[in-house]
């Protein structure tokens, strides 16, 4: 099946991303209510070519709007094979890609090589001020 992804769609991807829900293959699904760590992502224009290279990172949000890390970037880059991009994942523990199915404002769904979808909405920050 192909995506409606766009490529002009990509630079959505850029942001605090908070999954909300993991479809396995089985169908089965899980939620998730509350996240005590969310996923950043950065993708920029390649300096050597035209490629879409970047990182994502695990961020811990915090009461007074910013964010904790533990400073580990997984290297990502862009793939585009016809009709679907991929994100690239690449780093010491090994190398895998997720498939990008949807891509818009507020929702990001990902697929993975074992067919488990990941679906994220936009991080929204909360504060107690």
């Amino acid at each position: 099946c192909n995506s409606n992804v766009k490529k002009e769609d990509i630079a959505k991807l850029n942001g605090y991303w908070e999954i909300k829900q993991v479809k396995f293959s089985t169908g089965k699904t899980k939620d998730y209510k509350i996240n005590e760590t969310i996923d950043y992502f950065e993708l920029r224009q390649a300096q050597s070519d035209n490629k879409m290279v970047g990182f994502r990172q695990k961020v811990m949000p915090q009461f007074d709007g910013k964010f904790q890390t533990n400073g580990i970037q997984e290297n990502i880059k862009l793939v585009d094979e016809g009709n679907s991009f991929f994100i690239e994942y690449d780093t010491k523990f090994g190398k895998w890609k997720e498939e990008i199915i949807t891509i818009e404002d507020s929702i990001l769904v990902l697929r993975n090589q074992e067919k488990i979808e990941y679906t994220y909405k936009k991080f929204k920050p909360f504060s107690l001020k």
